[in-house]
């Protein structure tokens, strides 16, 4: 198959989701109304609720949620084939992802901006909210230790990366201080700021690596990297929000959109052929990445291109904080996530077009690979284009790389430019999942503020510096430990089955809160998938537990795993119980906005 249609179909299926089906979504299942004030209007603060610009917004949501997920994810998944992945990434993307982003967005915005443990508390139960809080709390922490590892694999000992990753922390101060002084905002000037310095530290990152005095201090060991940081989530979690978070979300948009746009024109020059083929022999299970078959693990290993809990996590975060108006929910929430599936469809053609044999042999451990009985094809060639050895390197990040820079290779103005290639593809990566962390670590604080401050008000105190600074330091030290002591394979599956349980219990509060509204009809839009994803993840977890980790004497990974799924178990009864509560009310009253519905609950 080639990869253009691929391409093509993906452009056509969420053109037409968002044009129909998500204005359908905003409009009728959520009623979206602008006369109603958004947090960022009536609770401005200039430091977490900041009126903002809906492309700024769009950039900052964007760059928080995309993480290693879209990236990785389809990579790993492609061991079964390209049309399971495709597949579930063109439909999951627009009937769940999408669907998810934008009414957690809108329930957050709907409860002053709060998050997902304090919507369920007020839209389903208290106890039902307090599970969910320590259970949100918990699947945090594991998705930031995740996502810093694998940033740490891609920087360590990468002196032209570490500099261009860097680099984009004093040019967002710069842009965050411009956009807040300048008259109108400064959004087109700060814009121009940016992607200009970021130009120059793209283009400035070889000669960094080139120099023996500038690459020993960006040549940072794998030590330095994972204490570096949590020291930068730290900082981001405490500073203005306009300072530092936001315009260098919004950066690293330039750069993600940047690049997976140049990758898409590549695809329509060179037109590739996707060599994986349709459907692999390891769809039954047995495979050397994934180890389980292809339903039900491919819809936890392909997690954020498709659906993510972590989304519920920012779009209860930062996200509804700075949302200028209820009218651009679709355009942030609705958006940015096809915007996300695009990036995992480009994901998974750069790991589809390499020849199966090579793939394996990159994303295996060379043991592993030695038992498949197959023979590399291109593999030296590829490892002497981009000047490192790339065989036995698991975990998605070198394989997607390599792909990447055989996609840009093949135009022939760029045939001499591998390496190049692959290393910008390295940092790319290290960029697109940075972005996640800062914004993970931000809303960690408020959530530990919220948990805190029902035992001391004090920490109720949203711009009380010492209750900022010690949640700050808890949380960040708390994922900052799992990414010194730990490494991807013991986190990264636990993370890819809590994340789904996430954002299959977001779905059903979700649902909850339509219901209350008297928009019961359209309950389907979000009960459907998030049923479908309980029933779906329950089972692989069961898989995991029995299949690997007890098997492999891996029990403390088996009891976090079980206290997940007992936590969920909890959070999702609450929810149906609430459901049967709700439909049973036959006169509805009308809150203090007009508007009709089953019962009033506090914002």
């Amino acid at each position: 198959m080639n990869a253009l249609t691929l391409v093509f179909a993906a452009l056509c299926v969420f053109a037409i989701g968002y044009r129909f089906y998500g204005i359908f979504f905003a409009k009728k299942v959520l009623g979206v109304n602008d006369a109603r004030l958004t947090p960022a209007v009536t609770m401005a603060d200039g430091h977490d609720y900041v009126k903002t610009n809906k492309y700024v917004l769009f950039g900052h949501h964007f760059a928080a949620i995309a993480a290693a997920g879209p990236l990785i994810g389809p990579v790993l998944a492609a061991q079964f084939g390209y049309l399971p992945g495709a597949l579930w990434i063109l439909v999951g993307c627009v009937l769940g992802g999408c669907v998810h982003d934008t009414v957690v967005l809108f329930a957050s915005v709907r409860h002053k901006g709060r998050s997902l443990a304090y919507i369920a508390s007020q839209e389903v139960g208290k106890a039902t909210g307090s599970v969910a809080g320590f259970a949100v709390l918990f699947i945090l922490l594991l998705t930031l230790a995740g996502l810093s590892i694998a940033v740490v694999n891609a920087m360590h000992n990468s002196p032209w990366g570490t500099f261009t990753v860097f680099a984009t922390i004093p040019i967002a101060i710069i842009m965050g201080v411009y956009m807040q002084h300048a008259p109108g905002g400064g959004v087109v000037g700060g814009s121009v700021i940016g992607v200009v310095l970021l130009a120059l530290a793209i283009i400035v990152g070889p000669y960094i690596a080139a120099s023996p005095f500038w690459s020993s201090i960006f040549n940072m060991s794998r030590p330095t990297i994972a204490v570096t940081i949590p020291v930068y989530g730290f900082v981001a979690s405490v500073l203005p929000v306009w300072l530092l978070l936001c315009p260098r979300d919004y950066l690293s948009t330039y750069l993600k959109v940047g690049t997976i746009g140049a990758l898409a024109i590549g695809i329509f020059w060179v037109h590739p052929q996707l060599v994986m083929p349709a459907l692999t022999a390891f769809d039954a299970g047995g495979g050397p990445i994934i180890h389980g078959p292809v339903f039900p693990f491919l819809f936890i290993t392909i997690a954020c291109g498709a659906l993510s809990g972590f989304h519920a996590i920012i779009g209860s975060g930062t996200t509804p904080k700075m949302l200028d108006s209820e009218h651009n929910l679709l355009f942030v929430g609705f958006g940015a996530m096809l915007m996300e599936g695009f990036v995992a469809i480009m994901a998974l053609i750069a790991a589809c077009v390499l020849v199966p044999a090579d793939y394996f042999a990159i994303n295996t451990p060379v043991a592993v690979f030695a038992k498949l009985g197959m023979t590399p094809v291109d593999l030296n060639s590829l490892a002497q284009a981009v000047g490192e050895n790339i065989q036995g390197r698991p975990g998605g990040a070198v394989s997607l790389a390599v792909g990447m820079a055989h996609i840009f290779s093949s135009i022939p103005v760029m045939s001499h430019l591998m390496a190049y290639w692959y290393h910008f593809a390295i940092m790319f990566e290290a960029v697109f999942i940075l972005t996640a962390v800062d914004a993970g670590t931000r809303v960690g604080r408020f959530f530990l503020q919220e948990m805190i401050g029902q035992v001391i008000p004090k920490f109720r105190e949203k711009h009380w510096v010492p209750g900022i600074l010690f949640t700050s330091a808890i949380f960040t030290f708390a994922w900052g430990y799992f990414v010194y002591t730990g490494n991807i394979s013991t986190i990264w599956p636990l993370f890819g089955m809590s994340n789904q349980l996430l954002a299959a219990v977001s779905l059903l509060i979700g649902t909850t809160m339509i219901i209350r509204m008297g928009r019961a009809r359209y309950a389907w839009t979000t009960a459907i998938p998030g049923l479908a994803m309980v029933g779906i993840t329950f089972w692989a977890g069961y898989l995991q537990i029995t299949g690997t980790y007890l098997p492999k004497g891996l029990y403390l990974l088996a009891s976090l795993a079980v206290i997940i799924l007992v936590l969920m178990a909890i959070v999702i009864v609450g929810t149906v119980r609430r459901w049967m509560e709700l439909l049973g009310v036959e006169t509805p009253v009308v809150d203090t906005y007009g508007e009709k519905v089953l019962e009033v609950v506090p914002e």
